[in-house]
């Protein structure tokens, strides 16, 4: 797991595959705010909602030029499925072997009984224009976050 990252700090560079079969490049995001979220698993309750609130509100995260990628240890196929199911309108990004998830430090062992497991915590990166971390949720309630983070963008947008 790497340090703790902060907000005004650099955003780590990534470059993986997403659900739409190309790859996402956060330097090829500079220009575009970006909502990076991460989460623990495809098709689950708390990761339904969540998946759920960014497609609904997709237009006005569009209308304010930003991006939404989830970032999950999930493959393609499971992303698939679930974008699939939900009928999803933004890409996931395969992160099956914890790159970006170790890069934002997002990664915890969880034990139950006799075994050991990396999981994924709840955490969403909001990313300026300019590949900045502009705010960090690090306890995200599933159920309003998305709006929570389009009440942040026009606070932030007034002053």
């Amino acid at each position: 797991m790497s340090e703790k990252l902060s907000e005004g700090q650099k955003a780590p560079f990534f470059e993986l595959m997403g659900s739409g079969g190309s790859l996402i490049n956060l330097n090829d995001l500079k220009g575009n705010i970006v909502v990076l979220y991460f989460y623990p698993k495809d098709d689950t309750p708390g990761c339904t909602i969540e998946a759920c609130e960014f497609r609904d509100m997709k237009q006005v995260f569009d209308r304010s030029n930003i991006k939404v990628f989830g970032v999950s240890a999930d493959d393609f196929d499971s992303h698939q499925n679930f974008i699939d199911k939900f009928h999803l309108n933004f890409e996931l990004i395969i992160d099956d072997k914890h790159e970006i998830c170790k890069k934002y430090g997002v990664l915890y062992q969880r034990s139950d009984k006799d075994t050991s497991k990396l999981n994924i915590k709840r955490v969403t990166f909001l990313i300026d224009n300019n590949g900045v971390i502009l705010k960090i949720w690090r306890e995200v309630e599933p159920n309003g976050h998305a709006q929570e983070i389009i009440d942040f963008i026009e606070s932030i947008n007034k002053t």
